[in-house]
């Protein structure tokens, strides 16, 4: 079963970046949901986490939520998307500007590598992979080999 990458854009991508939206407003709950109750899934979080299995995953997340409050300007860019019949990936960046622990808003920005699986017709996460991107430090636009 060939799906188009526009039709997953519009649906699980979409999905995903209400999830994320509401993650950075405390609300782990629509994140959770995106992800499969089989295993193996796995976390290697932005916030040093790294874990497998869906329990542990889903206590991180609910940590990660109780986090944040305040969350707005959430933006998801997807750089590079790989789509098979079985198994999906994404690279790309998440946005946001709000409060982590109670501080003053701000911005933040994580590089992200998402894997999914399908799963009864649905594209499920079944690993996370996330840091805070540090500053580039290429010699700007030479190649390097």
């Amino acid at each position: 079963m060939n799906e188009h990458p526009e039709d997953f854009r519009n649906a699980t991508l979409r999905r995903q970046a209400v999830a994320h939206e509401e993650m950075v407003r405390g609300n782990p709950e629509p994140f959770i949901r995106m992800w499969s109750r089989r295993e193996p899934v796995s976390l290697f979080g932005a916030w040093g986490p790294c874990q497998t299995g869906w329990e542990r995953l889903v206590r991180t997340f609910r940590w990660v939520g109780s986090r944040y409050s305040g969350g707005t300007a959430a933006t998801s860019v997807v750089e590079v998307l790989g789509l098979g019949d079985e198994l999906a990936y994404t690279v790309g960046y998440e946005g946001q500007v709000a409060s982590v622990d109670g501080a003053p808003e701000g911005p933040m920005r994580l590089r992200v590598t998402h894997i999914y699986r399908r799963e009864n017709g649905e594209w499920r996460l079944v690993h996370r992979h996330a840091d805070l991107a540090p500053p580039d430090q290429s010699p700007g636009d030479s190649h390097v080999e």
